[in-house]
């Protein structure tokens, strides 16, 4: 195989170096975690819309929030090996302790405030933010967050408060890349083989879903098996992306769109398409995602640079921020909410501000915590 990087496509990415499909994805994905745990407290499908849009779309709406990490986990696999690729030509060639900085500069600072923050509420015995399981403790939801082990620490202890929670995809995904330096080294430059065994650990999610059939919750929702399969998903990609010919025009319009059905074909009928296929069908959301993520790279749909989607591909380049911090706006929203009546008729209308509220702090956020060079 050739040891060049991926070269993308004219119309792949736009004038700042940001490939516009690939934010517009991850725009999606993180309105649909804001959206989902805003309608977990303000149910969606029981508010005035639910006379006017189908039951089918207010559902997918308000649950998809556990589908959207599994679309961020396969965007990070793509980006960030693609990244490796694109800087020296090959996984096995990655200088690993550059790649360990880049992400502690990335994931650090905004997640040490974050913690402080988080320990200050709870200290201060501020509702929605103290700790109160005798099964946990600040210590240890402190210690867990920094190991990156807090999926499992609840999964042992129970839901820690929304602000703490948001945190187990994270431990997941940084669990992830402490290894992954490492197997591309040990795997050399043997593309061929990582892409084989990253393959083989995407395809084994219906095997990791199976283990977990008897599982509590908790533990199924917030498994790191399955996640990895996701992020192993998106590298598999990468490795496409980089090594095989990009398709033609025609292709590139079959895969986007063939792609862009998978992902809201399962999205709005996941609870159907499960019932009659089982643990299988779930490959199809990252698979498909995956399918997204090559066509975008390659230059599909090249008029999602224009500004009309812009208000989508925003909070795409800023998920990280919004996700990390968008509970600071979702319980004084649905405190107001209940403060003002709580009328669940006009629920809904709760739900703009809220998005736009969150999106904002995120921007202020990235502003003050996101390293350029790592934006």
């Amino acid at each position: 195989m050739p040891r060049s990087g991926p070269v993308p496509t004219v119309s792949s990415v736009s004038s700042t170096g940001r490939n516009p499909g690939i934010d517009l994805l991850r725009g999606i994905s993180i309105l649909l975690v804001l959206t989902h745990h805003l309608a977990l407290r303000i149910p969606l499908a029981r508010t005035g819309l639910a006379a006017v849009l189908p039951h089918r779309l207010l559902s997918a709406l308000s649950w998809s929030g556990g589908n959207a990490v599994t679309m961020f986990f396969t965007i990070s696999g793509f980006l960030i090996a693609g990244h490796v690729i694109e800087r020296h030509g090959s996984l096995g060639r990655i200088d690993a302790p550059a790649f360990y900085r880049r992400r502690l500069r990335r994931i650090a600072p905004l997640l040490a405030v974050l913690l402080a923050v988080l320990a200050a509420l709870h200290l201060l015995h501020v509702p929605n933010y103290t700790i109160l399981r005798p099964t946990q403790s600040l210590a240890g939801a402190l210690i867990s967050a920094l190991t990156m082990w807090l999926n499992v620490y609840e999964g042992r202890t129970g839901y820690l408060p929304g602000g703490w929670d948001v945190l187990w995809s994270l431990s997941i995904e940084e669990a992830f890349y402490l290894g992954f330096p490492l197997a591309c080294l040990l795997l050399g430059r043997h593309d061929r083989l990582a892409a084989v065994l990253f393959a083989a650990l995407a395809l084994s999610l219906p095997y990791a879903l199976h283990t977990l059939s008897g599982a509590p919750d908790i533990w199924q929702e917030k498994a790191t098996w399955p996640g990895m399969c996701a992020i192993a998903t998106g590298i598999t990609a990468a490795l496409i992306a980089a090594r095989l010919p990009p398709p033609g025009p025609s292709a590139r319009r079959v895969l986007g769109g063939l792609a862009a059905l998978c992902v809201a074909g399962f999205l709005l009928e996941e609870p159907a398409l499960f019932g009659a296929l089982g643990n299988p069908v779930e490959l199809a959301l990252p698979l498909g995602t995956a399918a997204l993520l090559l066509a975008f790279h390659h230059g599909w749909a090249p008029n999602l640079a224009h500004r009309g989607f812009g208000w989508l591909r925003a909070p795409g380049r800023l998920s990280y921020e919004i996700y990390l911090t968008h509970m600071f706006v979702i319980f004084p929203v649905v405190w107001a909410f209940h403060r003002t009546g709580g009328w669940l008729g006009a629920g809904f209308c709760w739900f703009p501000p809220a998005l736009l509220l969150a999106c904002g702090l995120g921007a202020v956020v990235a502003q003050a915590f996101t390293p350029r060079a790592c934006s």
